[in-house]
């Protein structure tokens, strides 16, 4: 892929300089166009338009060239920091784990899946969601729309007395944006695509807020510019058939408070400390059982250099489940999306412009009820509501079957 890399930048070198030298050639046959008379004119005229046909197809080949490489371009994904652990996606390593799992035997019941939990309570229905939209689709009800909104303002005030900026973002994007941000528009399955407008559904308010200050120079000599950003998010979910059928793991449209910073390169990897440590106090606050993984080389995708993610116990599974990643992007994203920010000399004076570092990370999303649900369930099927949600419900302690 380097050699090609090389091989079409020489390519896009080439048909530049030949076509600004043909058009180089053309002013200067302006000039003498403009200087003739008569027959000669006449004669200089038939030359001057095949030479413009020479230089408009010169340009085409330019134009084709520069294509071609940046194309070859997006398709090498950021650089892997060391340390992270090579392999794919079962080739993760854990760094710790945080609380131990319920153990059902003790409280003498068997665990219910949090569909099953979820239509005890009233607050989860698939079957009108797919009825009206399809598979992978559903509504939240009652107690479960009142839980996922108690849940993201839980945590945007987190995140807001964290000197994060509250943002809610579109979702609908164009291409230069999702392409921007590191996603492929040309051959990832899991993206919705709008081709009357040519515009992408995104599936993280990271894209938005990736493009947010495309082309512009930042202002971080006071620290990390840091925004939070609630959106829904759209995903096709191809290639998972079979996978999590039953219930809300895995789904077409969810609700995400992420967290996404810009900030010095320098900065960036105690940043990306601070967004683990912010996720993971999200978790002792609905006081889940839960882990972190250092993610695989292999299984970092496009943009991240480094990533972590927590996943938390889900006893019906049996396994911990992804709720919350976090991503150092390094200055990948900034680069692609000319994001800048100025030096400052030794001698405090504005210096040279550089690309910013973006990282980015999960505080809450709807799959963490999957989790809530089963890990404080009763008995009888209600639900006992973590310490720390209960004032985002109203006081309320126990989510009661219906």
């Amino acid at each position: 892929m380097v050699d090609r890399i090389i091989a079409a930048d020489a390519s896009r070198r080439n048909a530049i300089t030949s076509f600004e030298n043909l058009r180089a050639e053309q002013n200067a046959f302006g000039k003498k166009v403009a200087a003739a008379k008569g027959e000669e004119k006449a004669a200089l005229l038939a030359e001057v338009k095949e030479l413009a046909a020479r230089v408009k197809a010169e340009q085409a080949t330019a134009d084709a060239a520069q294509e071609e490489l940046t194309a070859l371009q997006r398709s090498v994904p950021n650089l892997i920091q060391d340390g992270a652990p090579a392999g794919g996606e079962d080739d993760f390593t854990v760094v710790k784990t945080v609380g131990t799992p319920r153990d059902f035997s003790v409280d003498g019941f068997e665990p219910r899946d949090h569909l099953e939990l979820g239509e005890l309570l009233g607050a989860i229905d698939m079957e009108r969601g797919a009825k009206v939209s399809g598979s992978r689709f559903y509504f939240l009800k009652g107690v479960g729309a009142r839980l996922e909104i108690a849940l993201m303002n839980m945590a945007l005030d987190q995140a807001v007395s964290n000197g994060f900026i509250p943002m809610i973002t579109p979702t609908l994007v164009r291409p230069e944006t999702m392409q921007g941000t590191g996603f492929d528009v040309e051959h990832d399955d899991e993206i919705y695509r709008l081709e009357r407008d040519d515009l992408y559904l995104t599936g993280t308010s990271e894209v938005a807020l990736a493009g947010y200050h495309a082309d512009e120079i930042v202002d971080l000599s006071a620290g990390p510019t840091r925004y939070a950003g609630w959106s829904s998010c759209y995903r096709r979910e191809a290639g998972s058939a079979g996978k999590d059928t039953r219930g809300i793991i895995r789904v077409h449209q969810f609700n995400k408070l992420e967290m996404f910073v810009y900030c010095s390169v320098e900065d960036a990897a105690q940043e990306h400390e601070r967004l683990l440590a912010w996720e993971e106090e999200m978790l002792a606050k609905v006081e889940l059982p839960y882990r972190v993984i250092d993610t695989a080389a292999g299984d970092l995708g496009m943009s991240a250099a480094r990533k972590f993610d927590c996943e938390a116990w889900v006893p019906t599974q049996d396994a911990y489940r992804e709720l919350t990643s976090t991503s150092n992007c390094t200055t990948f994203q900034a680069r692609r999306l000319n994001i800048r920010e100025r030096s400052i000399g030794a001698d405090g004076k504005p210096g040279k412009t550089r690309a910013v570092a973006t990282l980015n990370g999960t505080l809450a999303t709807t799959r963490w009820i999957v989790a809530i649900l089963e890990q404080h369930q009763n008995a009888d099927g209600s639900v006992t509501v973590p310490t720390a949600l209960r004032p985002y419900l109203g006081g309320m302690e126990v989510l009661p079957v219906l």
